[in-house]
């Protein structure tokens, strides 16, 4: 598989899991400029850096923007929602169990 070979979805956001190996899970995200904003709060941490693109989230109720190259922590049981992103954004998502 190629990291760089995808398709943009017209709406929402496109998951592909790249590797899953005992407490780790990676995925590719693709999104579109058009998402619906939902919370997530998962029982696991989550690591995530921005490939491509712009995306803003509210992480414990407050906003961070991403740029190309940035990266995040999301402690286990952390409140968080995507709010906005731009066309075309890719991230890499590494779930700690």
């Amino acid at each position: 598989m190629n990291l760089y070979e995808y398709l943009t979805p017209e709406s929402g956001e496109n998951f592909t899991e790249l590797l899953e190996h005992k407490n780790i899970k990676i995925n590719r995200i693709v999104s579109s400029s058009n998402i619906e904003p939902i919370e997530y709060i998962q029982e696991e941490d989550e690591w995530l850096v921005l490939i491509e693109g712009e995306a803003t989230l509210l992480v414990n109720h407050e906003e961070k923007s991403l740029q190309k190259g940035d990266t995040l922590f999301i402690p286990a049981k952390t409140p968080h929602t995507v709010l906005k992103t731009k066309e075309g954004t890719v991230w890499l998502t590494v779930h700690i169990f």
